[in-house]
């Protein structure tokens, strides 16, 4: 049992080492394409610090036939990246965390919460009927990966047309301030190497929680929301940090939602196709609905977060909606170990 915990840690710790460069060279990229941090938040560094998600929701099902596994790493990933949020502002000294973002991150909160909330649906759908459950690919599968299509779209657009508002309103001398002397082809072999060490980190992680679950005697759907859920979110821990201190307030936040929308959209697109047994919505427990729903709650609290500003600390030190995230995180995994 002693060599299991190692291993899970092992892996863990590996993720968490590779965040710091991820987003080192994210923000390069965005810096030298000028593609916008917010953008390369949600496509680059939230697709990069996902892919634990990615690996470890393929290998749990067609490796080990444990759905459950997967879909509540996924799911419990969500929970964890918005209390992220909550970790963020207390963290963040230049006042409250989410006063610091643009409205992108609005656009990219509420395309998050939607995808969830479909995905929460399609396991309350299948949980009552039994209507497409032999289908290879469920029809919500396809609304979600064509939803995280659009999502995309959507953000790149909206992105776009914030950058070229702000560029007009500044001199050159003053956009130029701050850029980094890495140039982009190293920054894009330091992000490849860095989502290669997080992919095989994953792979590792997901046998290792199998294998928890069944010494411990615990239910596959808490060892996926719980123990896979944080360490897979690792390199959101990591690379949001680093984006702070990096004074990258809207790289870290939409670097935590966009990894929700990749969750919902492409996870747990790739994880009905690793299901081989008709539509894993059919397969799975309900109590991946507690998780949904909860995180269609905390979304919303950031959002609201975003949209009233400026706020204050109370008593300086957290924000009502950074206490709500953290709180509504703790009070779920209660919830979840109760029920699981």
């Amino acid at each position: 049992m002693a060599l299991l915990w190692l291993q899970f840690v092992a892996s863990a710790v590996l993720i968490l080492l590779a965040a710091h460069f991820l987003a080192s060279s994210a923000d390069t990229v965005a810096e030298r394409t000028g593609l916008g941090r917010s953008f390369i938040g949600v496509v680059m560094l939230a697709t990069a610090t996902s892919l634990p998600e990615l690996a470890t929701g393929i290998s749990a099902i067609a490796w080990l036939d444990s759905p459950d596994l997967a879909i509540g790493d996924a799911f419990g990933s969500n929970l964890f990246n918005l209390m992220i949020i909550g970790l963020a502002d207390l963290y963040w000294q230049n006042g409250p965390v989410l006063n610091a973002v643009t409205r992108t991150s609005v656009m990219i909160g509420a395309l998050g919460a939607g995808l969830i909330g479909l995905a929460t649906l399609a396991i309350f759908i299948y949980s009552e009927t039994e209507v497409t459950s032999e289908w290879y690919l469920s029809p919500f599968t396809i609304v979600l990966i064509l939803g995280f299509v659009a999502a995309m779209f959507l953000i790149y657009r909206h992105d776009r047309q914030m950058q070229e508002a702000t560029e007009a309103a500044e001199s050159s001398s003053q956009s130029e301030r701050g850029r980094t002397h890495q140039s982009l082809s190293r920054a894009l072999v330091i992000y490849a190497l860095s989502a290669a060490v997080v992919v095989a980190a994953a792979v590792w992680l997901s046998n290792t929680g199998e294998q928890i679950a069944e010494t411990m005697h615990w239910e596959e759907s808490f060892v996926g929301t719980q123990f896979l859920a944080i360490s897979t979110s690792l390199p959101e821990i990591g690379t949001s940090f680093a984006a702070l201190r990096l004074n990258a307030p809207d790289l870290a936040i939409t670097n935590v939602l966009g990894s929700n929308v990749f969750n919902m959209g492409i996870v747990l697109f790739f994880d009905d196709i690793a299901f081989t047994d008709g539509a894993v919505w059919s397969a799975v427990s309900t109590v991946h609905i507690i998780s949904g729903l909860i995180a269609v709650l905390m979304t919303m609290v950031v959002i609201v977060g975003i949209m009233t500003r400026p706020r204050q600390r109370v008593r300086n030190v957290w924000t009502p909606e950074g206490a709500l995230l953290v709180g509504g995180y703790g009070g779920a995994s209660a919830l979840l170990f109760l029920l699981a």
